[in-house]
């Protein structure tokens, strides 16, 4: 088994005044040569963003792109679709952009702050046809067991949104004290786990709120809830760029 671990105080911090920025990975103005991805996954960003902020259109290609909001009201608008579309707390959104998309994001609220992860995995295939895709994932079916939410196209899982990429991004929350097992798909890939709140301890590593774990060459992986834990596990192919 081969670990990384990524305490929150060691991420890339930009703060833009409208947006204070968290950077698992280099990113924009923080680069760091050991921290340029994990396997396909290249981007993980922590923000929040002010009331009434966002980000302008601006371009993407050849790249898988999600959003999981935590807090307040994301609004995007894209080239594909004409009228912003709200996207909530519990609900994730996946855009590949393949060919190239334009597209903005902004904080739909007047006066509360929003909260977001955004993720890039690198796609297996190049030159897609860009597409846009939301879902509503009940908390509830979370607790205490994995919520698949983002899978490939080829895999059987049909409750997940898709993406072109042998990719499986889940959810769990745990209750303290309570254990679980994680199976990985392959020994071709591995999973990063964000501690999205609580203790964790994850295979003899403590994890506080925000730290992350990278894990690979691993078949299973074993977790037990310090206290009240929710995790975000990004199971990728190991790839070298």
């Amino acid at each position: 088994m081969k670990t990384i671990i990524h305490k929150a105080e060691s991420r890339g911090f930009a703060n833009h005044g409208w947006l204070q920025a968290n950077h698992s990975f280099s990113f924009a103005g923080w680069f760091n040569p050991e921290r340029i991805h994990f396997g396909a996954l290249r981007v993980l960003n922590d923000d929040t963003i002010a009331p009434k902020m966002g980000f302008g259109t601006h371009p993407h290609d050849n790249m898988e792109i999600i959003t999981i909001p935590l807090k307040g009201v994301l609004k995007h608008r894209d080239n594909m679709h004409s009228e912003w579309q709200e996207v909530l707390p519990g609900e994730v959104q996946v855009m590949s952009a393949g060919t190239g998309v334009q597209h903005s994001e902004i904080n739909g609220s007047v006066d509360e702050y929003l909260s977001l992860f955004q993720i890039w995995i690198i796609p297996e295939k190049q030159g897609v046809e860009p597409r846009y895709d939301q879902k509503r994932f009940n908390p509830e079916d979370r607790q205490g067991k994995l919520q698949t939410l983002v899978s490939s196209f080829s895999d059987t899982h049909s409750e997940s949104l898709k993406i072109h990429q042998d990719a499986r991004l889940s959810r769990i929350n745990l209750n303290s004290g309570d254990t679980f097992i994680y199976n990985l798909k392959s020994d071709q890939h591995g999973v990063y786990i964000m501690n999205i709140s609580g203790t964790i301890d994850i295979e003899g590593h403590k994890l506080e709120s925000r730290d992350a774990i990278g894990v690979s060459e691993a078949n299973d992986i074993s977790i037990k809830a310090s206290d009240n834990t929710e995790l975000l596990f990004i199971e990728v192919p190991m790839l070298s760029l």
